[in-house]
């Protein structure tokens, strides 16, 4: 690989020997393929994994370009092919045509392979379209090489050639010819991006490490075993559509992997195991050996967190199959799955437990950690641990959860201390060591069935909980001597608002805050006396006086038309 480095190297400087040779009069050419061909295909469906979509906009440049470019291929009725030839070249438009052609066979191509997995057929459909592209693909770097070009076009060329040859190797399962043009192109990009701007990189590295993970599939099938521990490692940095493509090809070599042995689980047969819930055993038992290889912590999460996503759709899966397996034939050797997806739970569950211990380990790493996290992260564990109890009846699996339980209720307790620490709940604290200490003892009483690295835990959880006590008893043994009366101290905190101790000078922090104690609000309330009010009781106890001598005659009218009045009405006639 080194002896293709230095090829490479020798064939940039003479690119640039060319250059500098070129006379001033003449014209030079220049064509960014794998920039232009990056812009077009998130602008056109490939964001989205759309393939259709980015094989209809290449037609349509195509159509673009010939009429722009002025070279038809025959008229409306007739079909005229006219290839692109380097006489023909006057603009860096030109150069467009056959580079677009081979986009256009290329994302047929990847269509059909999304197509394939429901339509074998379309495998053959495939690899033709991938050996048109790689025909396209030629025809443009033999026009670079004969048109006046700059350096860094003749090496993109390059690159793209031996990547579109990589990818019909590698769909030809011709293993090492895929990886003599795939690193080819990984190594001509390298060398690109290291010597354009920081601000051109970025598309060329992402291509660098693109190829990466089919370079470690054919690897893996030339006869490289650790490729899978690789595959696996990579599937925690990638994301979108790499991710998937890096996952089929996971699959298919736990495919590969995968025999007919019998599976056995604490002592017992798990019978038949469908392809799917094989290929995840298999990566359960190699995960270990993954997890070593892993850099940090935050690698090991998202390795298992892939892992645990395989699990859930493995227990589906297996469930899926044994019900048509049964309904729809009656095989003696089908026997129900319950024993194997017990133990697709347990390894789901484990791994789980094993995931959040590693964000614990994480947590208490962390400055800015409170102990109140890492107790929600161990009562996590427990719920974990409770569920792997209940799967078997094996009183041997039960002991076994069970010291795990009463160790992790130990760090439990022991946080959830340092958390009342920091309140000054001093005794509190002091009780949940002496409960965290005591879980400690009955845990040891298990230190057969305990692995060794919760063992040496415990024992450093041991002494820490001696320390941490004694520092709890000793602050708390500080505190009681230190209280004196109200009023004396001016640090002393009260619950008074300040409007009622306006004539006391005294520290309150709880002044400064969003929040201080000024005036209780809303006020409390307070009695008051009522509104008078005036009731008329003696209206019906008192005698008016006679006042008809001073009223005379006036009265005497008023009392006659008033009977008139009575009469008429009675009787229904007169003026109302």
């Amino acid at each position: 690989m080194m002896v293709a480095e230095e090829k490479l190297t020798e064939t940039l400087k003479e690119n640039q020997v060319n250059d500098a040779t070129v006379p001033k009069g003449q014209k030079t050419y220049s064509l960014e393929i794998l920039k232009i061909i990056k812009e077009a295909q998130q602008q056109h469906g490939l964001r989205h994994g759309d393939y259709q979509r980015y094989r209809g906009y290449c037609t349509r440049r195509l159509r673009r370009l010939r009429k722009v470019l002025k070279v038809p291929q025959g008229d409306r009725r007739h079909f005229k092919r006219r290839d692109i030839m380097p006489s023909m070249v006057s603009d860096d438009k030109f150069l467009q045509v056959p580079l677009i052609m081979a986009e256009r066979a290329w994302s047929y191509a990847m269509q059909l392979r999304q197509e394939s997995n429901t339509e074998p057929r379309k495998k053959f459909h495939l690899i033709s379209r991938l050996r048109k592209a790689a025909t396209y693909s030629l025809q443009l770097q033999e026009l670079i090489e004969n048109v006046n070009c700059n350096a860094r076009t003749k090496l993109e060329a390059q690159a793209y050639v031996a990547w579109v040859h990589g990818s019909l190797h590698f769909e030809l399962q011709l293993w090492k010819k895929a990886v003599e043009n795939l690193k080819k192109a990984q190594v001509v990009y390298g060398k690109l991006a290291s010597a354009l701007p920081e601000s051109e990189q970025i598309i060329y590295n992402a291509r660098v490490e693109e190829l990466a993970p089919s370079l470690r599939y054919c690897a893996y099938n030339i006869g490289d075993t650790t490729a899978i521990d690789d595959l696996m490692q990579m599937r925690g940095q990638l994301s979108g559509e790499l991710l998937a493509s890096l996952d089929s090809l996971i699959a298919q070599t736990r495919e590969k992997q995968a025999n007919t042995e019998e599976v056995i689980w604490r002592g017992k047969s798990c019978g038949v195991v469908p392809p799917r819930a094989a290929g995840l055993l298999i990566a359960d038992s190699r995960l270990n050996q993954t997890l070593e290889k892993a850099a940090t912590n935050q690698a090991k999460i998202d390795l298992l967190e892939a892992h645990l996503i395989d699990c859930k759709d493995a227990i589906s899966t297996v469930r899926d199959f044994f019900k048509t397996e049964l309904k729809n034939k009656d095989n003696d050797k089908l026997t129900p799955p319950q024993h194997l997806i017990t133990y697709l739970q347990y390894i789901r569950l484990s791994r789980t437990l094993e995931r959040n211990l590693v964000l614990i380990k994480v947590a208490e790493e962390s400055a800015k950690a409170k102990p109140q996290d890492i107790v929600r992260l161990y009562e996590a564990a427990l719920h974990n641990l409770v569920e792997i109890s209940q799967l078997q009846d094996d009183e041997e699996f039960v002991r076994e959860q069970e010291a795990k339980t009463k160790a992790y209720r130990a760090f439990r307790c022991y946080y959830m201390a340092q958390s009342l620490e920091n309140l000054h709940r001093w005794r509190e604290a002091m009780a949940l060591y002496q409960r965290s200490a005591q879980h400690v003892k009955d845990a040891v009483e298990f230190e057969k069935i305990l692995p060794e690295s919760l063992r040496e835990a415990l024992n450093n959880l041991k002494t820490s909980i001696e320390v941490a006590k004694y520092s709890a008893h000793a602050h708390s043994v500080l505190e009681e001597g230190q209280e004196e009366e109200p009023g004396t101290n001016k640090y002393t905190k009260t619950k008074k608002p300040l409007f009622e101790r306006l004539h006391e000078y005294r520290e309150d922090p709880v002044l400064l805050t969003k929040q201080p104690n000024v005036y209780k609000l809303p006020p409390s309330t307070q009695p008051i006396p009522c509104k008078p009010l005036f009731f008329d009781l003696a209206f019906n106890m008192v005698e008016f006086p006679d006042l008809s001598e001073k009223l005379g005659d006036q009265a005497k009218e008023g009392s006659q038309a008033g009977l008139t009045g009575f009469v008429k009405g009675l009787w229904g006639w007169g003026n109302k």
